[in-house]
């Protein structure tokens, strides 16, 4: 089942001749329970593309099936809703709250769904054992390695069940062995059933993923390489 679908999507920043269209009629499918990483130069279109796919942002034109509801167009209001509701985010950065421990941080999310204290907190407990910090439910973030600090932000994307989860280069900020530790979670969500969309600029962590989608000048130049493909063949 189609989970996420881009039709004919423009965005086009400024007019005339100052007019940049960062991304040119991009058409993209991912389908339910696909592991998939975007990859291509700097300016190719895949930060924006994400930024799309997550709610973050809106097309110039197009249309943007999200769990088969056009959200292309949808106010701020309406978006905030989605994202909340159907998006996990995991960003290079952990973005977590420094003053708050590990367990609070991961029940955030779930405190703007509206879910009741003790369910937010065993929901919390849970997403953090799946990480595998179950003895570090209380510490705060300086109290955690960059490796653990990026498992509760994944963590915390988790945690309201979302039917896809985004990621923006979450390996980034990691040494090879943490970045190995991070991607075996990301790949055991996937074997459950998560839907997995990363952006990486790393070819090791994209030949991890199912499929890769290569973006150049806006455009989706490949948009079914695999892992195999990345190793054996230059991509242009």
């Amino acid at each position: 089942m189609k989970i996420i679908q881009l039709e004919n999507i423009f965005k086009i920043y400024g007019s005339g001749e100052t007019e940049v269209k960062a991304l040119n009629n991009v058409n993209l499918i991912i389908n339910e329970g696909e592991y998939c990483s975007i990859m291509g130069p700097s300016g190719s279109g895949k930060s924006t593309a994400m930024n799309i796919i997550g709610c973050l942002d809106r097309p110039t034109f197009g249309s943007y099936y999200l769990d088969n509801v056009d959200v292309a167009q949808m106010n701020d209001k309406a978006l905030a809703h989605i994202r909340n509701k159907k998006l996990g985010f995991v960003f290079q950065q952990f973005h977590l709250l420094s003053q708050l421990t590990a367990l609070e941080n991961v029940m955030l999310p779930m405190a703007y769904a509206g879910i009741n204290a003790q369910e937010r907190r065993d929901r919390a407990t849970e997403a953090l054992i799946k990480v595998g910090l179950e003895k570090r439910l209380n510490n705060k973030p300086t109290q955690l390695s960059g490796g653990q600090q990026q498992r509760v932000a994944i963590a915390r994307a988790i945690v309201n069940r979302p039917v896809v989860l985004l990621a923006d280069e979450p390996t980034g900020a990691l040494d090879s062995r943490t970045t190995q530790e991070v991607m075996d979670i990301f790949s055991e969500l996937n074997a459950s059933g998560i839907t997995v969309v990363m952006v990486t600029h790393e070819p090791d962590v994209a030949r991890q993923t199912q499929r890769i989608v290569w973006f150049r000048d806006g455009e989706v130049v490949h948009s079914h390489l695999t892992p195999a493909d990345l190793s054996h063949m230059a991509v242009s």
